[in-house]
């Protein structure tokens, strides 16, 4: 035994403690095994540190069962000790280290399996960048201000009369496992996309110009280079997305069928 007491041991030196690690996680050696587990049992102080090695090894293990990115593996493995030729470890993960390491991969685990957030604005906005897949749907039946069509009792407009915008198409698809509808309308060689989004409201953009109508609050934004306007209905977020101006949009958005123009 070296007189000097290590760093991370009870005066072992680095390849005595890299063989104490080897045997905790069983990569000790067979050749070796013996003489180590031997001095290991004559020594209630080393009995000690492997047990503290071999709980931080389990909780590391645990954590490891979950999938883990392989970009967070390349990052683990970059910063892997090396071996010397002989296959013995450089150097001992010290209990304290490990629980460390340990927790930040129970972090990044978190982190990385968490997903993402949710779909945003933007998503909707890139949905509504989608070709129709139906045909325009009729008007609603007696109505001159709705369409036949809509998400969770969130009705979409009738613009051709008021605005002279004619519903010319539908899509019907998901945003991030949320289901959402897309009226297409036309009104000369300009386009324009309705998108609703089913189920609760979307995080609003913090980078657009507010303005309120009715008590609604609408939010005006660009979006990949188009004009947007975004606010929520019953709880949903709706967006309006195409070849119109910001004023434009926002006439359409806020107007509730009785002939009001807002802006």
């Amino acid at each position: 035994m070296n007189e000097a007491m290590g760093e991370m041991g009870p005066g072992l030196s680095n390849e005595e403690m890299a063989e104490l690690t080897a045997l905790a996680d069983g990569t000790l050696p067979a050749d070796r095994r013996a003489a180590v587990e031997a001095r290991v049992a004559a020594s209630p102080q080393l009995q000690e540190h492997l047990e503290r090695q071999r709980h931080s090894l389990a909780a590391t293990s645990a954590l490891a069962d979950d999938p883990v990115p392989d970009s967070l593996r390349a990052g683990v493995d970059e910063h892997r000790p090396a071996r010397s030729t002989g296959g013995r470890r450089n150097w001992l993960l010290a209990p304290g280290l490990a629980a460390g390491v340990a927790a930040v991969v129970a972090v990044l685990i978190v982190a990385f399996s968490a997903g993402p957030a949710g779909p945003t604005v933007a998503d909707a906005a890139r949905f509504a960048g989608l070709p129709p897949s139906g045909p325009a749907p009729p008007p609603a039946a007696g109505s001159r201000t709705e369409l036949a069509i809509g998400v969770e009792g969130v009705s979409f407009p009738n613009f051709l009369h008021s605005h002279g915008w004619r519903a010319t198409g539908v899509r019907h698809g998901q945003i991030d496992d949320r289901d959402a509808t897309a009226v297409f309308y036309a009104k000369g060689a300009r386009r324009v996309v309705y998108v609703i989004v089913a189920g609760s409201g979307l995080p609003q953009p913090s980078d657009a110009t507010r303005s309120t109508h009715g008590g609604v609050e609408y939010r005006s934004l660009q979006i990949e280079g188009r004009a947007a306007v975004t606010w929520r209905r019953a709880g949903h977020t709706c967006v309006l997305i195409g070849h119109a101006t910001p004023a434009e949009l926002l006439s359409l958005a806020a107007w509730q069928g009785n002939g009001v123009l807002p802006y």
